[in-house]
């Protein structure tokens, strides 16, 4: 599975473990609502990791808590 596919499915399983929907996050975070819906929809080829961070503090998690999950796996990820 490719690394943003990882991300989005992520961020998605968050938001339903939160109970939270995206605009709710988004508000949390201050980012604009089709910016995390590109990246759930994987329309953005390359996530910045910065943004990565401001989704995973929007979920009270660090970057090494939002990145601790089997979907991470480096036998089932594809980096390339």
């Amino acid at each position: 599975m490719k690394l943003q596919r990882a991300v989005a499915l992520r961020i998605s399983n968050l938001l339903i473990k939160n109970n939270m929907s995206r605009y709710a996050l988004c508000k949390k975070i201050v980012m604009p609502e089709q910016t995390l819906k590109n990246i759930i929809d994987e329309r953005n080829k390359d996530i910045e990791l910065s943004t990565v961070a401001k989704i995973a503090d929007g979920f009270g998690l660090s970057l090494e808590e939002f990145f601790n999950d089997s979907l991470f796996n480096k036998d089932t990820v594809d980096i390339d």
